[in-house]
């Protein structure tokens, strides 16, 4: 779902499935480069968990997301895991400054993806208890600096929306 390819930049805010994660890193590869940076030692475990059983290259930093300690202009694609609730436990000051930070570490034309919790399918909608909210603006980035923001799929659960960087 991400597009990433062989020797691309990849940087992941919050990591709450350290599987999700090594599945994007492995498709950049050796030549690549991927990073998470992630909130707390819980979210960076699961990281190195998943990079680890995975058996894929993933350099893990614990920092706020509105301060990311990665260089401007050097990503491809950067993903939000916001299916533990990152972005939401967030005020409205912080999800600007880290939609701010989110364009600075993106190269031009860079893409952003948010991953968030949808409505449950097939086995697991039997078993919920309660379904997740759908990523909406209030839990969302602005899309300020983004280009073709689009939904671009819901699958198992999961909602995929992406933006990308515009050009300058």
């Amino acid at each position: 779902m991400t597009g990433v390819k062989l020797g691309d930049r990849f940087a992941q805010i919050g990591c709450a499935h350290g599987g999700r994660l090594a599945a994007v890193a492995r498709q950049v590869g050796l030549s690549g480069h991927s990073v998470a940076v992630v909130p707390d030692e819980a979210s960076a475990s699961r990281a190195r968990k998943g990079a680890t059983q995975a058996g894929v290259l993933v350099d893990v930093e614990t920092a706020s997301p509105t301060e990311l300690p990665l260089p401007d202009a050097s990503f491809d694609l950067v993903v939000v895991d916001e299916t533990g609730g990152l972005l939401a436990g967030m005020s409205a000051a912080d999800r600007d400054a880290t939609t701010r930070e989110v364009l600075r570490v993106l190269k031009p034309g860079g893409r952003l993806m948010i991953i968030a919790n949808g409505q449950p399918t097939g086995l697991s909608a039997l078993f919920s208890r309660a379904a997740a909210p759908p990523l909406d603006g209030s839990s969302g980035f602005r899309v300020d600096g983004f280009r073709s923001v689009r939904k671009l799929a819901e699958r198992e659960g999961l909602i995929f929306v992406e933006g990308i960087k515009t050009r300058q």
